[in-house]
């Protein structure tokens, strides 16, 4: 969702704006102890997922420098390559299309082999352990139109697209498993182009019925609490976006510890869960300190029994 739609997913950010991240300290580089730059996109699962890294890290006995809400899955990428991020979490579906602009692939194994390969020869980065969840683009209508009009698939909304207005964070506009691979896919057309917006208010902005369609985050909080409806993709356009937690070779050599910590982390989060930590933030204005740390004390009360 930049799940993703990191955008997974990931918020309105160009591919140009790489160049323009402020420079940051190159702390792995030249801080001889054992600081580790945890970064995240910026959006709430995004920002919620680096948090309980860093919790995670700091439990081990580790000093982080959070870079939390930085920007979209380009910026983090770029960051995290030149050295001024340690690890931060991606989405497959994401690096595989948008960062290595490879065509969509639904062999799963695959795009983890061709991941694991392109990342550590290129860039020396570490694809680690999957945290458990899937966070694939999420087509959202309101549920009120869902239940009048009785569409639950992509393509139950052929006959009606040309009358709804479509909202997307930019990411997902000018990706190449977004908007124009979506219409193209389902030979479908919207009512004009698509109306940009931060990511964080497509929900609200399709609820009180600014858009008619937007592109959202399968695990996102406000789905349920706004009453809308995911659409089913049954012609499979969407590949995988699990999230995995990318790091620097580099950092794993100096820090072994980092390792063994990001191992506890895999397969501990499903959607279900994903979607409630989302929602206590979301929609419960938790704080995401408090989310997180609720999410891991009650993971190692669970790994003690």
């Amino acid at each position: 969702m930049e799940r993703p739609n990191g955008d997974r997913p990931s918020g309105a950010v160009s591919r140009s704006a790489i160049f323009l991240l402020p420079v940051l300290p190159l702390l792995v580089s030249c801080n001889a102890g054992a600081t580790i730059v945890v970064g995240s996109k910026n959006f709430t699962e995004s920002v919620l997922l680096g948090e309980i890294v860093a919790q995670q890290l700091e439990y081990h006995g580790l000093d982080v420098d959070r870079r939390l809400n930085l920007g979209g899955s380009f910026i983090c990428h770029s960051a995290l390559t030149s050295g001024q991020l340690d690890v931060y979490i991606e989405y497959t579906g994401t690096a595989y299309t948008a960062i290595l602009e490879l065509p969509e692939e639904g062999d799963l194994s695959l795009v983890r082999d061709v991941l694991d390969s392109i990342y550590a020869e290129r860039w020396d980065l570490i694809w680690t352990d999957p945290l458990g969840f899937n966070n694939t683009f999420a087509m959202l209508v309101r549920g009120s139109d869902a239940r009048d009009l009785g569409v639950s698939s992509l393509s139950d909304i052929a006959q009606y697209a040309a009358r709804w207005r479509f909202g997307a964070g930019y990411e997902f506009i000018e990706r190449a498993d977004g908007y124009r691979g979506l219409l193209d896919h389902y030979s479908i057309s919207f009512n004009g182009p698509p109306v940009e917006m931060e990511l964080g208010l497509t929900y609200r902005a399709l609820a009180e019925g600014r858009v008619d369609i937007v592109a959202g985050n399968s695990t996102d909080g406000q789905i349920e609490a706004l009453d809308l409806v995911q659409l089913i993709d049954d012609r499979d356009y969407f590949p995988s976006y699990e999230a995995v937690p990318v790091v620097r070779a580099e950092t794993l050599e100096l820090f072994p510890i980092v390792r063994q910590a990001l191992l506890e982390l895999a397969g501990t989060l499903d959607e279900q869960e994903m979607r409630r930590l989302n929602r206590l933030v979301d929609v419960e204005r938790w704080d995401v300190k408090e989310v997180a740390k609720g999410f891991l004390e009650k993971l190692r009360a669970r790994e003690r029994r």
